[in-house]
């Protein structure tokens, strides 16, 4: 009985797993950009909210903020976007990583074009190699650093 059991238990955890795996991708129309690290993606499951993991962008209030919105809008609004969720939020927003039609990692892009920076808190370091001198120049905030 006890082997019945556990062998159940391992088999449900594994369903839930791969259940929340699949239910962690979107994909969707980029609908709106709130400023260069939040986009709004419109999905089959509604208006979704995505804070691009490991990307820091200044706010909209600060110096660069609004050229980095204008950017993501620029390029990216419109355009059909599949993002992974880790599962996370910050406050109203799904953590994700999110790539364009053509498999482009768009906070990657985001970094090289000088509108953001890796936070290598959440990114791992994954994306200190597209900063630029003009992103580098963009102060880090006190979360982004690694503990």
């Amino acid at each position: 009985m006890y082997l019945v059991i556990r062998a159940t238990s391992a088999m449900l955890a594994l369903v839930l797993l791969v259940t929340t795996a699949e239910a962690q991708r979107i994909e969707g129309r980029l609908v709106h950009v709130r400023d260069a690290d939040t986009i709004e993606i419109a999905s089959s499951r509604g208006r979704i909210a995505v804070r691009l993991n490991g990307v820091d962008s200044p706010e909209l209030k600060e110096l660069g903020g609004r050229a980095g919105k204008e950017w993501v809008e620029r390029t990216y609004r419109g355009k059909m976007m599949s993002c992974v969720l880790n599962g996370q939020r910050s406050y109203d927003r799904w953590v994700g990583i999110c790539h364009d039609p053509n498999g482009n990692d768009i906070g990657a892009a985001i970094i090289a074009a000088g509108h953001g920076r890796d936070c290598p808190r959440y990114s791992g370091g994954r994306y200190r190699k597209f900063e630029t001198k003009k992103s580098r120049d963009i102060p880090l905030k006190p979360y982004c650093r690694a503990r």
